[in-house]
């Protein structure tokens, strides 16, 4: 499949597609109707919707720095885990796309964590052939908000079967692992916003250079149909918080005509957005190359 890339200023931006899976639809529009939702993304006969699995990798030439953001599912599942959420390496997976561009995972310096739920993370480690864990990115360092790594370690009952131990514990035993305070910068141009609603400390990766800005939206929008304040999903913590940030991020967004780069959206990769007699929808949907 083709693969979109571009340049922001100095840095070099590039699609890493890491495969499909599906999820309850009611689940991802939590208090919406099926009758509203499926006007615009087809369910399953197990009422599952198509979702992408798309990470970013960026380089800079100011640092000479490789940064991947998220890395999907991983590969350390068994035949239940794959049936019940349809996973599908078929269309993509995360060492083909490295390829793609022309990486290899011993390239990658900086692995940027936006959370650790499992489809977020899943791809840090993987299992050789003796059954042992290794790392997938020897070489790179692990960037976690601080805060979030103490909810994944000590989960409430809600959030416990999004944290995979297998996934979160060799980063700690790596050597490897930098906690993050909120609003961290990685570099000038290089920023992450905080949020709160989906899960604590929860990070944004911004991309601000030449006029032009491009939010990683992780589990905030994690698709287009996502834009609107009330479409929240149901696996977020506090949703009400998510609509306060939603709101603020989003009339910031309008203001100064950011991009979101789309983790989850089977259909689209990247999309501005537009407030229209006080409502935000989705605005142009566009893919890397397009910037």
């Amino acid at each position: 499949m083709e693969l979109s890339s571009t340049k922001i200023g100095p840095f070099s931006l590039h699609t890493i597609e890491c495969g499909r899976f599906r999820l309850d639809g009611g689940a991802m529009f939590g208090v919406v109707p099926k009758t509203l939702w499926a006007r615009q993304i087809e369910a399953d006969e197990k009422n599952r919707i198509p979702m992408a699995m798309r990470c970013l990798l960026i380089t800079s030439e100011n640092t000479g720095k490789v940064y991947l953001i998220d890395n999907g599912c991983g590969t350390k599942f068994d035949e239940k885990f794959e049936s019940i959420y349809a996973l599908d390496y078929d269309h993509s997976n995360l060492l083909d796309s490295l390829d793609y561009h022309g990486f290899k995972p011993e390239d990658i310096t900086d692995l940027i964590l936006s959370h650790l739920h499992f489809d977020h993370c899943g791809g840090t480690t993987y299992y050789d052939d003796e059954g042992e864990i290794q790392h997938t990115f020897p070489n790179a360092t692990y960037h976690v908000p601080k805060e979030h790594w103490e909810t994944a370690n000590n989960p409430n009952a809600r959030e416990k079967a999004s944290f995979f131990d297998e996934y979160i514990r060799p980063m700690e035993t790596s050597g490897r692992l930098n906690l993050v305070e909120e609003h961290h910068s990685y570099e000038d141009g290089f920023s992450a916003i905080p949020v709160n609603g989906h899960t604590i400390s929860q990070q944004l990766p911004k991309i601000e250079a030449e006029g032009k800005t491009l939010v990683f939206a992780a589990d905030l929008l994690p698709t287009h149909i996502h834009v609107p304040l009330p479409w929240v999903m149901g696996y977020d913590m506090r949703p009400v918080q998510t609509l306060d940030e939603k709101e603020r991020i989003l009339n910031d967004a309008v203001e100064d005509n950011w991009h979101f780069f789309l983790e989850h959206d089977a259909q689209k990769e990247v999309i501005t957005v537009k407030k229209e007699d006080g409502k935000f929808k989705a605005g142009n949907s566009l893919t890397l190359s397009d910037l």
